[in-house]
């Protein structure tokens, strides 16, 4: 059995005890597909980067008996925390930055809808700032806004920014076009708000990743298509424009995701994609079509950035080429970086100043280069088993 460091202890208490809050997690709800085995895209977002530590066999798949053993670990690791979890109870606040949490985006009829805002407690200007307009991913089934507000916390720390998650329908609630119109009516909340907490709604970018990059990539080519305006909320009023979008690893073609050689899961009838468009993807093409971002590509979109993984196992690489390649051809600003050897789920400072460079050259002026040059990412190492005592 492995053992877990200290540190990847505490983050799997938050990447797994949030799923459940203080009931015990099941195998069978996480194994979606119904095969007695979980595999990496069936676990929610961000518990995807514990799977090698969870599969301790290295064969790809997490059985039921390594999936309890990892269980029994999580549970002693949240009583010796005391209750004090990552993910459960009061999530704390960030030095130099005002967090207001669980604000109700629509008319309060649907309680999913909520969003998150951070905003600097020393902005460098008495002008609105700019706003950071955050969709967290999780396969559209799983995920919170909190955590992914964490993203932009150290820009609105500088003081440059405001940030906003937004939270959205999941697909155990409700199927397409549920999970965007939810995002659209965050928002039009975010620019009718504008006034109330000193943003400028001309200087709005999004950012999302995985299915949260789907959903910045759809609204920023939507905007101007009527027949995917939701209309939710009393903010109607409000326009959908925005500056740019920043699009980590987002499926694209929904029909297409099942292609490549080793993806054929995303067609299964009980797969995320499926759940999505209300049925099997296959049996329903034609809502898979309509939530496919690419449909919507045109000359007036914004400028985009995307970052993809090379060796993604989750969202096949395909998916950013070809979005990447749509845009462009229709003469779209897109900056294309290749994570190479990146997983579904990277981080670095390569990265982050390219995500800062993007979003500083779009919503404050500066002159800053953002590059397209790939950004090299070492796989995430595995442990080495611990040697096994001699036996006669």
């Amino acid at each position: 059995m492995k053992r877990l460091s200290p540190v990847f202890s505490l983050l799997a208490i938050g990447c797994l005890a949030s799923l459940a809050q203080a009931q015990q997690i099941s195998f069978e709800r996480l194994d979606r597909n119904g095969d007695g085995k979980i595999v990496q895209d069936e676990l929610p977002e961000r518990a995807q980067r514990l799977f090698n530590r969870i599969d301790t066999d290295s064969d790809g798949s997490v059985t039921e008996e390594e999936f309890n053993a990892f269980e029994k670990i999580r549970q002693q690791m949240a009583q010796r925390a005391n209750g004090n979890r990552p993910g459960q109870g009061p999530q704390q606040q960030v030095e130099g930055v005002k967090i207001i949490r669980d604000i109700n985006y629509g008319d309060g009829s649907i309680k999913q809808q909520r969003l998150d805002i951070a905003i600097p407690e020393k902005p460098t200007t008495d002008k609105p700032l700019p706003v950071i307009v955050l969709i967290h991913g999780g396969g559209w089934m799983g995920g919170s806004p909190g955590p992914f507000l964490s993203r932009a916390m150290p820009l609105v720390r500088e003081g440059d920014y405001a940030a906003v998650s937004i939270g959205y329908r999941l697909t155990g609630v409700a199927s397409w076009p549920a999970q965007i119109n939810d995002c659209q009516a965050g928002l039009r909340w975010v620019k009718a708000n504008a006034e109330k907490y000193n943003w400028d709604p001309n200087r709005i970018v999004l950012w999302g990743s995985s299915a949260g990059g789907h959903l910045v990539a759809f609204m920023g080519v939507s905007a101007d298509d009527q027949s995917v305006d939701g209309k939710l909320g009393p903010n109607t009023d409000q326009s959908l424009d925005v500056a740019g979008v920043v699009d980590f690893f987002g499926p694209t073609n929904l029909l297409t995701m099942g292609d490549p050689e080793g993806f054929a899961r995303h067609n299964d009838p009980k797969s995320p994609e499926s759940a999505l468009v209300g049925g099997p993807i296959l049996e329903r093409k034609d809502v898979a079509k309509a939530a496919s971002p690419i449909n919507y590509v045109s000359k007036g979109d914004p400028p985009f950035l995307i970052l993809h993984g090379t060796k993604d196992p989750t969202v096949p690489f395909d998916q950013s080429v070809t979005f990447h390649d749509a845009l462009t051809k229709a003469g779209v600003d897109s900056t294309f970086i290749h994570v190479v050897g990146g997983g579904h789920g990277f981080g670095g400072s390569e990265i982050n100043q390219q995500v800062k460079n993007f979003i500083d050259k779009l919503l404050l002026g500066k002159e800053v280069e953002v590059s397209s040059k790939p950004i090299e990412v070492e796989p995430t190492p595995r442990r080495r088993p611990r040697p096994q005592p001699a036996t006669e």
